[in-house]
């Protein structure tokens, strides 16, 4: 059973210190969640470096229409599934980085609460269980609506975050008992 982590090892305080760095502000509320996933670096990094295709393991979005050549400054428009207090997102990829797998989404638009959100998801090597894993870290920091506190609005993007963690897991392990070990089409 794979899980997400409250008490942080070593390794992963160091990846946050050094990838997941925020500029908080007053009326904000920021946080970091780990996830550890039985499938190899490479083929995580596949999925989660898609801007294009959040949709491959995000279960709240289904459709993505990205405006621009898929690099630092794109933009890309998500319909989000009913159920949540929102139906668009406008997004900018902000960050993108294949050699150190650190990708970060700033949100700059949409029919939601979540508003100066900034994320930021880096994906590294380990071992679990004597095969290749992959630790997954995402960091955000967004405003907190008014009406809200900063509990409830960490509260909420966290399970979002959970979610979205537990799927790509879910995808990831069952590609690379599929046999998957290529990372899937990164055009």
């Amino acid at each position: 059973m794979v899980s997400i982590m409250n008490v942080r090892s070593s390794s992963e305080d160091d990846y946050i210190r050094r990838h997941h760095r925020h500029d908080i502000r007053e009326n904000q509320c920021s946080s970091s969640l780990v996830k550890h996933i039985r499938a190899p670096v490479h083929l995580v990094w596949s999925l989660v470096r898609r801007f294009d295709q959040p949709q491959r393991y995000k279960p709240f979005v289904s459709r993505c229409i990205v405006q621009g050549d898929l690099e630092i400054g794109s933009v890309r428009e998500v319909n989000v599934k009913s159920g949540l207090p929102a139906t668009t997102s406008k997004e900018r990829l902000e960050l993108l980085n294949d050699e150190e797998h650190i990708f970060g989404v700033k949100i700059v638009g949409g029919d939601h609460r979540l508003r100066n959100y900034s994320s930021i998801i880096t994906v590294h090597p380990e071992v679990i269980d004597g095969r290749p894993g992959t630790m997954v870290i995402e960091s955000f920091v967004v405003d907190v609506p008014d009406g809200n506190t900063k509990d409830e609005t960490c509260y909420f993007v966290e399970a979002l975050i959970r979610c979205n963690l537990k799927s790509l897991a879910d995808v990831s392990e069952r590609l690379a008992v599929q046999g998957h070990m290529e990372p899937i089409d990164r055009t």
